[in-house]
């Protein structure tokens, strides 16, 4: 295409939607873009095409073609060169970028919504006319990577309640399959938000006392009450880093962990019961009295049973010190139960990832978006309840 001065670059522009209207958009987007890119390499050499006048600092050399996808369809651009050592590569491209920063920003977003990289290629192929591969969906979703890093960094403060929990994703590495350790912390003082995330194949102590660590360097302080089930490694890392806080062990989880030490089936519908009388009393010396009676209870019929309770269900007591209106909200994990379903449902298209930075990224895109839902939602804990009235 030939060089248009301005009148003629315009009037060609207005025929175009004049006569053709909205489908010839992208031959519109063409022609302007490439006269940006020419007008702005003439600014570049403080000359125009040709022009010889003493403040000129280089020579044009030509044109080399690039093939743009954009959301209109592929663009056929004209990308001005320079010669005499000068760097100059238009502002409103990218270097080796061939996709249109809109799109690529399009495509991460269905990602990260649950869409699998198939389908994503599917429609910008219907939408756009032009194919893109899995992996260059992938690589869209890159994009992402500085801004989850600031959200992952951010600052900290006072958060007097915490919840953590883990789960496991397939990540390939060194050429096999194994599971990926996925923490996640929760705080709430008031309003639920997401502390941060950590994505890691080391130990479960190290991964878990390196998580709790940032998080403190972050600015976490003020904190009174945990929250978690029992994971492997986390105790040790707990009392490192939290050495004074109480810890509530979930008492969802507890009975569940108690099913697997009931030794009859016709006895599981009878124990949950027994659990569940534990759990609701109403304060810690009815719970501890609850407790030793259905020890009790289970020592001939169930000993390891028995012995079972007596060890670990004092660890679902911590809460009985909180509030009596916190009791409900903080005697489980189940604050992060919802979080982890919806993981669930956009790893699950994912099904296995290439690395753990391709895991970290869409959690935290994930969490992201959850925890800025959170903080414009009701408030999940009141933490100024009012006195109980005395007897």
């Amino acid at each position: 295409m030939t060089h248009h001065n301005d009148p003629d670059l315009l009037n060609t522009v207005l025929q175009l939607l004049t006569s053709q209207g909205s489908t010839n958009l992208a031959e519109c987007f063409r022609i302007l873009l490439n006269e940006a890119m020419h007008q702005e390499r003439s600014a570049v050499l403080q000359a125009q095409p040709y022009e010889r006048c003493e403040g000129r600092l280089g020579h044009a050399n030509g044109f080399k073609p690039k093939t743009l996808a954009t959301r209109m369809g592929q663009v056929e651009l004209r990308i001005p060169q320079v010669r005499d050592g000068i760097d100059f590569y238009p502002t409103a491209l990218e270097r080796g970028v061939r996709s249109e920063q809109a799109l690529t920003l399009a495509m991460a977003e269905m990602y990260v919504q649950g869409v699998s990289t198939r389908k994503v290629s599917k429609i910008v192929e219907e939408l756009c006319g032009h194919q893109v591969s899995s992996s260059q969906v992938s690589a869209c979703a890159a994009k992402l990577d500085v801004e989850l890093q600031l959200w992952r960094d951010r600052p900290l403060g006072a958060c007097p309640y915490l919840v953590f929990d883990a789960r496991y994703e397939k990540v390939r590495h060194g050429g096999l399959l194994v599971d990926c350790a996925v923490l996640i912390g929760i705080g709430m003082d008031g309003k639920r938000t997401i502390l941060g995330v950590s994505v890691a194949l080391s130990e479960a102590e190290a991964h878990w006392r390196d998580f709790f660590s940032s998080l403190v360097t972050r600015g976490l302080c003020g904190t009174q009450f945990i929250v978690s089930d029992a994971h492997p490694g986390m105790a040790a890392a707990r009392q490192a880093v939290f050495p004074a806080v109480p810890w509530q062990r979930c008492q969802f989880h507890l009975q569940q962990n108690a099913q697997s030490y009931v030794p009859r089936q016709e006895m599981r519908t009878e124990f949950a019961e027994s659990i569940r009388s534990i759990f609701t009393s109403p304060d810690l010396t009815s719970a501890q009295a609850r407790l030793k009676e259905r020890v009790n209870f289970y020592t001939k019929s169930a000993p390891k049973l028995a012995a079972w309770m007596e060890h670990n269900l004092p660890q679902g007591f911590a809460v009985y010190a909180l509030p009596a209106a916190h009791h409900r909200r903080m005697r489980t994990s189940n604050a992060i139960e919802r979080v982890n379903q919806e993981l669930k449902r956009r790893t699950r298209v994912a099904v296995l990832f290439p690395n753990e930075a391709s895991l970290l990224r869409l959690v935290s895109a994930l969490l992201c978006e959850q925890s800025d839902e959170w903080s414009t939602g009701k408030i999940y804990l009141n933490m100024n309840p009012a006195e109980p009235s005395q007897p």
